[in-house]
């Protein structure tokens, strides 16, 4: 059992256009509403492939109501924490070769005991499995109100209970996770470079990059790099893979995917690795931000290389 917490999560509206032309009036070819936010994502990629996985989020207002609406439709196992502020949405346009534009509203603040409550659902969560919750991870963005710390209080307080605990963020609230030493972080290329302080333009700069945020604590870094691949650190070395997609519709939730099929796969070793490029380019050619299922994963496709000097 793979338990997701979201604590920023949000309607995610997708249009797709033939071309984007500031100031003019487009008619959009297709449009598509779907659940999202990472962790979100994440439940959904691996419900799609039949993986157990339960899914904490805060909601709020009449669009937390139909995110709600929504998870509980694709029958998610799904725990909705009621708070006062407003789930947001967020606004995709697509464009032919899956050029794509991201209009993200921030998200609504979350109190002090809002927190706590999402806390003792995650913990209750994982107490119903029995010890089977495999895995605690953190996903997403914090919204106003939140300490920086939160990630890594989920490091603190579910290792010690047994529950593996992976983060997927960015900026200040990824560089405290570190510290904590979680099992997993999962950033992009972006991510990658803020948390470590330096460029990563290359697979090189990756690897040195993941080896920095090791050493800070993480012991294992899992890095999405787009249509390079990916790159695995952790305690059996490194490991670098791709997987080309010819014809890429959209990028949404593709790193959410990644993640999915990593975990999906037991998080270590080149057959996760494999895994987690299968699904993350399945993602890619998929329209919106739909996750893929079984008869979506090409594994054909999937390179591993093995391990540099």
């Amino acid at each position: 059992m793979i338990v997701t917490v979201t604590l920023n999560p949000s309607l995610d509206r997708t249009i797709e256009v033939d071309v984007l032309t500031r100031g003019t009036v487009i008619r959009a070819r297709s449009a598509r509403l779907d659940p999202g936010g990472k962790g979100v994502n994440v439940s959904r990629a691996l419900l799609a492939n039949g993986i157990a996985s339960t899914a904490v989020v805060a909601v709020g207002g009449a669009d937390g109501d139909q995110l709600r609406r929504l998870l509980e439709t694709g029958e998610l196992r799904v725990h909705a924490v009621r708070v006062a502020g407003r789930t947001r949405s967020n606004v995709t346009i697509v464009e032919p070769g899956g050029v794509v534009t991201k209009l993200n509203e921030p998200g609504g603040p979350l109190s002090p005991a809002e927190l706590d409550e999402v806390g003792a659902v995650v913990a209750a969560a994982v107490a119903a499995e029995a010890g089977t919750a495999s895995w605690v991870v953190g996903c997403g963005s914090l919204p106003p109100g939140v300490p920086d710390t939160t990630y890594a209080e989920l490091c603190r307080r579910f290792a010690p209970d047994g529950s593996r605990v992976a983060v997927d963020s960015s900026g200040p609230a990824l560089r405290a996770a570190v510290t904590a030493a979680p099992d997993l972080i999962k950033p992009n290329r972006e991510e990658l470079a803020e948390a470590a302080g330096g460029p990563v333009d290359t697979v090189a700069d990756a690897v040195e990059a993941a080896g920095e945020l090791r050493a800070r604590g993480a012991r294992a870094v899992l890095v999405s790099l787009g249509a390079e691949g990916a790159v695995l650190v952790d305690d059996d070395g490194v490991l670098t893979g791709e997987a080309p997609v010819a014809r890429p519709r959209s990028t949404v939730g593709a790193g959410d995917a990644l993640l999915a099929g990593f975990l999906a796969a037991g998080a270590r070793g080149p057959r996760a690795l494999a895994e987690a490029l299968a699904w993350g380019a399945a993602a890619v050619r998929m329209p919106a931000s739909r996750m893929p299922g079984a008869a979506d994963v090409r594994r054909d496709i999937v390179r591993i290389h093995p391990r540099p000097d």
